[in-house]
């Protein structure tokens, strides 16, 4: 008889899934090209395929996400505590996350048998079925919080408890699913569920300071996003699968399927030695000047940002070895080091092909390709202000360099010419036209799949796999936080929040640069408490009629929002790249902060300026838009 490991199959299967519809996702673009190019037809729903392909692959991965416990938190907070009060404070967030998670299970499975007609076909395959995933993916990940590492047998009692608070958080939506049952229910069921809305709108504000609190205490910030949008939708009698539906429309916006694209093509990059290439190649270009590996250094995390989207992946990814190469070079003490390339890993987000730019476009219905235009001023000045820095600094040492010699560049070069084409294939492919922003993401992978294992061989065909899976827990971290957040910036707008805030605005604020100056302080406190993903969705619909209020044009204050969120990723003391600068290179926190801060000054000042001068953001969409 054959024993079956069921935990095991699972997690196979899982992972299966989520491999073939990341993969899925790409070759549908792929083979529309090719279809439209040579044979002028193309996949029938092609579209509707790729769109609900996110879907699956936002719920596998935030599974998968779970599994790993990489969900994007701060634990600041609990890293300060001492056992018992440790344990006590980590069974109480986990069963917050238990239950708003399972909350949002039944509030999805409600949507799923009331919000979709049984008899709608995507292509040939009912929705019901496709969107089965997200009840399935929330479910699963309920339970993963409860067998999380590091809880105890109390704790993971306490975590378990949990599912029963989901059922009590979610007890219309449950209603409702009876509802599609059987019609015959007692009318004490909608007594409770009025009882339900009048408790929910007395307890309000306990939740969201447990909620809001718990941030700092490791709750993933999916949860806590999520979990306020569900309070403050019950608190004010509101249809709970308002927040699932939601997050199915916004995993199935036409440009949501280039993050993940993007986000894979550099994962790929990362995990071939396409970075020793890159490194090599900058070097035999700039080594030779006086703070030649600065440059380097600057412009490879420049690159890897700009793809993956997430800065960091650069500092994991590449931080060890430029640390290395910079401190070997001599010019360069270890504590600058460190410094520039955390501060350098959130550098190449103003560049085309941005994730958060192409995120914000999607939120703020701004034109793509206008936010890439008006993105690459001012990432130009943030790269060479930095390497101003980096050159003053390497003259002090007063140390010779070496001759440039043509041989090593071309060698470097035809070492890096596949790679070195690919920035090119992107930029010449979408701005001329020629491919739509999601073909441009899925031609990106299946070319670097091209060139990193069959032209490089740095991937095997086996370890494919290997590499998605990798990018998984970052996909699906992303993609579930977007799902949920964007319930909340419904909320929001709907609560007419940003209607209110031009009001106060308007009697209190007469300046349009006192204004500035306050969204920058804002934008920083926020970069340094959210991640730039959760804030794009939450914090610009609050903005942006703020930003009209003044004249601002909407690129322009999205350039300003971007480049606020990318400075306050080193913002002490709760700056995300800090905390992955404190693991890479291993050193304590207060190093770290002392270590960023000449470059958080430099930065700092690039940010007021690209603020303060609407030309930066501005003058090449003009003269090209």
């Amino acid at each position: 008889m054959i024993k079956v490991n069921l935990p095991s199959a699972a997690r196979r299967i899982e992972d299966f899934v989520a491999v073939a519809s990341l993969i899925i996702l790409a070759l549908i673009p792929t083979t529309e090209i090719i279809l439209r190019l040579f044979f002028r037809t193309g996949i029938p729903a092609s579209t509707d395929y790729m769109y609900h392909a996110v879907l699956w692959v936002a719920f596998t991965g935030g599974m998968i996400t779970s599994r790993k416990n990489d969900h994007l938190s701060l634990s600041i907070g609990i890293d300060s505590l001492k056992e018992p009060l440790r344990s006590i404070v980590k069974n109480t967030t986990t069963f917050i996350s238990v239950a708003i998670s399972s909350a949002f299970f039944w509030s999805a499975l409600s949507l799923m048998l009331n919000g979709f007609d049984p008899d709608r076909l995507i292509g040939f395959i009912p929705i019901r079925f496709i969107t089965f995933i997200m009840p399935l993916g929330f479910g699963v990940m309920s339970f993963r919080f409860i067998f999380q590492k590091g809880l105890s047998g109390t704790g993971r009692i306490i975590a378990a408890v949990g599912l029963i608070g989901g059922v009590i958080l979610a007890i219309p939506p449950i209603v409702n699913i009876i509802y599609t049952i059987t019609f015959d229910l007692p009318l004490f069921v909608d007594g409770m569920v009025d009882f339900y809305y009048l408790a929910a709108g007395k307890i309000i504000w306990i939740l969201f300071i447990v909620l809001v609190g718990g941030t700092l205490f490791g709750i993933p910030l999916f949860i806590v996003l999520g979990g306020v949008a569900y309070i403050l939708f019950a608190a004010n009698w509101g249809a709970l699968e308002v927040i699932t539906n939601e997050a199915y429309t916004m995993l199935t916006n036409p440009s949501i399927p280039a993050i993940p694209l993007f986000t894979l093509t550099g994962f790929l990059l990362s995990e071939s030695k396409a970075g020793e290439r890159f490194i090599n190649l900058f070097r035999s270009l700039f080594g030779r000047l006086t703070g030649g590996m600065a440059i380097v250094a600057i412009l490879v995390c420049t690159f890897f940002t700009t793809f993956t989207g997430a800065s960091g992946v650069t500092i994991l990814a590449l931080g060890g070895l430029l640390s290395y190469v910079m401190i070997k070079s001599g010019l360069y003490s270890k504590r600058f080091s460190n410094g520039l390339l955390t501060a350098s890993g959130s550098i190449g987000l103003l560049f085309p092909p941005s994730l958060p730019i192409i995120l914000y476009g999607v939120v703020a219905q701004v034109s793509i390709k206008s936010m890439f235009i008006g993105g690459i001023v001012p990432g130009l000045i943030m790269v060479i202000a930095l390497i101003i820095y980096g050159v003053i600094t390497a003259r002090r040492g007063k140390k010779e360099t070496a001759q440039f010699t043509w041989s090593e560049v071309g060698g470097s070069l035809l070492e890096s010419f596949w790679e070195v084409l690919l920035p090119i294939i992107i930029i010449v492919g979408y701005f001329s036209g020629l491919f739509t922003l999601v073909e441009t993401g899925a031609v990106a992978v299946v070319y670097t799949l091209i060139v990193e294992v069959w032209i490089k061989r740095d991937i095997s065909i086996r370890d494919i796999s290997r590499v998605v899976l990798k990018s998984l827990p970052i996909i699906g971290g992303i993609l579930i936080l977007l799902a949920v957040a964007k319930g909340l910036s419904y909320y929001l707008v709907d609560a007419e929040i940003p209607m209110k805030l031009v009001a106060w605005a308007g009697e209190n604020i007469h300046s349009k640069y006192v204004f500035l100056l306050l969204l920058n302080l804002a934008l920083l406190v926020a970069g340094c408490l959210m991640d730039i993903f959760s804030a794009i969705l939450v914090i610009v619909p609050l903005i942006l009629p703020l930003g009209e209020l003044f004249g601002i044009h909407p690129v322009h204050l999205g350039i300003i929002f971007l480049a606020n969120l990318e400075l306050g990723y080193l913002t002490p003391p709760v700056g995300l790249n800090l905390f992955l600068a404190s693991y890479r290179f291993e050193e304590p926190l207060i190093k770290v902060y002392r270590n960023v801060i000449p470059f958080f000054l430099i930065l700092l000042i690039t940010v007021l300026l690209i603020t303060y001068v609407p030309f930066l953001s501005m003058g090449l969409l003009k003269l090209f838009g």
